[in-house]
């Protein structure tokens, strides 16, 4: 019978060549992007050996940090630390009064454990394709240290959590747009990146729920500084993420995933878009300033800002070179924490209007 998280025995074979009766049919999908077939052995075929392997896995102390390691790569904890930034950010930009640190608390864990059990839910539909990237192939499932039954136990356990901890203690609205963004990434945007190079518009929506979370929990309310702040992160996504296609567009191919770049061979849509995208987050950033949620100081470091990530398009466009999208790249990351920082410095100590909205209740 086969544990929850198998033994690190380097006999034992991997995904790469392994069948097994649980993968993404066995929650209702057919053909499933990521491949149907996950590890060796799983435990929602064999609930005895599942239950064993949970017991094991809680006696099994030797291996617990590489065990914790994994729940993290998992639940992809940096990318999951980035949707609680905009999330908190949202939070503060929508708070109509003091902040209240414990409804903000409340907030960032339940949309902590969506998002981790989306993360989760992603790797479990794709597991094989993973095992075929570089970049990938070391994770927890395609590696074989976890299986994907484990993985789907997860990721329903943190994502019931977090709805219900959303529902009850902050606002249904905040646990309806946190649900919706889980079926969203797991079941629209995870299929989509092997059908269509338009899976990026889909991945970038479902980065730009999360400060409207922040925002609806503060304000009860989806008025319109959620959707301007969902419009910023919808539209910084896609310079960041192309950027990263084109870094690893060989990768992405081996894998079967359709990004820009496979349709795109010479990088020429690709750089456009990114310069599009760069040069629309100035307007969106500014139209912030129009809703009294930033000020002056938040409208000049947005252009600024804007303008860099658009010159650096540029580059790629006229160099589409791995360095330059490499630069676009770390740039967007350096981007999103510079404006959201500003954005909230603007609006909480510099004295721009706070928006006003009734309903909002403390925990």
């Amino acid at each position: 019978m086969t544990p929850l998280f198998p033994s690190r025995d380097p006999q034992r074979p991997t995904v790469h060549g392994t069948a097994s009766v649980v993968g993404a049919n066995a929650i209702g999908l057919d053909s499933p992007p990521g491949g149907s077939h996950g590890g060796r052995g799983s435990g929602l075929a064999d609930p005895v050996g599942f239950a064993e392997g949970v017991a094991r896995d809680a006696s099994g102390a030797s291996n617990g940090p590489g065990r914790i390691a994994d729940f993290f790569e998992l639940t992809k904890a940096r990318l999951t630390a980035m949707v609680l930034v905009t999330t908190t950010v949202g939070f503060l930009l929508g708070e109509p009064a003091d902040i209240r640190w414990g409804l903000l608390a409340l907030t960032v864990i339940g949309t902590a454990l969506t998002a981790a059990s989306a993360m989760a839910l992603n790797q479990a539909l794709e597991v094989e394709r993973d095992a075929r990237m570089d970049r990938t192939k070391d994770r927890p499932l395609p590696a074989s240290r976890m299986t994907v039954s484990a993985a789907i136990a997860i990721a329903g356990v943190l994502g019931i959590a977090g709805l219900v901890l959303l529902l009850q203690l902050v606002n249904p609205l905040a646990s309806i747009l946190a649900g919706a963004n889980v079926l969203l990434y797991a079941f629209v945007y995870t299929p989509l990146k092997t059908r269509t190079s338009l899976n990026t518009i889909i991945g970038a929506i479902t980065g730009g729920i999360p400060p409207m979370i922040g925002w609806v929990a503060a304000t009860g309310r989806l008025d319109l500084g959620a959707w301007l702040l969902g419009v910023i992160l919808f539209l910084w996504q896609l310079p960041h993420f192309l950027a990263l296609a084109w870094m690893y567009r060989e990768d992405y191919a081996r894998g079967g995933f359709v990004m820009l770049p496979h349709i795109d061979p010479t990088g020429s849509l690709t750089s456009r878009v990114s310069i599009l995208a760069s040069l629309c987050l100035i307007p969106a950033a500014l139209m912030t300033v129009m809703a009294g949620i930033s000020g002056p100081l938040f409208a000049s470091v947005a252009i600024i800002l804007g303008l860099i990530l658009a010159g650096l398009s540029l580059r790629l466009h006229r160099d589409p070179t791995e360095r330059r999208a490499r630069s676009l790249f770390l740039a967007s990351l350096l981007y999103l924490p510079l404006l959201l920082g500003v954005m909230v410095i603007d609006h909480e100590w510099l004295g721009a209007p706070v928006p006003t909205s009734p309903g909002a209740s403390a925990p």
